[in-house]
């Protein structure tokens, strides 16, 4: 695959009105929380804390953000099949101009490329099974259904494992 001139910088306290903006979108908001309350999330974890945020840029235009934590930090019940050092991803798109072209597979497979060579175990990923526009650009990445499972809330999650001999890219 080429390189598609994505970056990962840092996300700062300087971007959170960007992210405010993209959690409200209505693409973000009927699978995010409250953008008030992600925020306080974020704030919390960033800089002290296993969280590793990331806005994800094409050609310097941030356009979506994607976190990577250590999968056993939290319960998450979900996730306890996998070896230690594996990284579990969230991420959305939040500009809705960069919607249907096709840059989340390829930003994920790139970013979850770099997790793998950066020494994680797996790398793992738990929609929404009812997203079905995220689990088609999840597959797409590289990612492989292994089952649906109770997240730390209970719900259903679609446990997704990243296979980048399986990407459709």
């Amino acid at each position: 695959m080429p390189h598609e001139g994505y970056t990962f910088p840092r996300l700062t306290r300087a971007d959170y009105p960007l992210m405010r903006g993209w959690l409200a979108q209505p693409h973000v908001r009927a699978w995010w929380g409250d953008p008030d309350e992600e925020i306080a999330m974020i704030d919390e974890d960033l800089g002290t804390g296993p969280t590793d945020m990331r806005l994800v840029a094409l050609d310097g235009q941030p356009f979506a953000y994607v976190q990577d934590y250590p999968a056993h930090h939290w319960p998450m019940p979900h996730y306890a099949a996998f070896p230690p050092g594996t990284r579990a991803v969230d991420t959305f798109l939040g500009d809705p101009a960069f919607l249907g072209q096709g840059h989340a597979p390829r930003y994920l497979r790139q970013r979850c490329t770099d997790l793998v060579a950066q020494g994680a175990t797996a790398v793992v990923m738990d929609p929404d099974p009812d997203n079905e526009r995220a689990v088609r650009a999840y597959r797409r990445a590289g990612f492989v259904p292994r089952g649906i499972a109770p997240n730390e809330g209970g719900a259903p999650a679609l446990v997704m494992e990243f296979d980048p001999a399986s990407s459709s890219w």
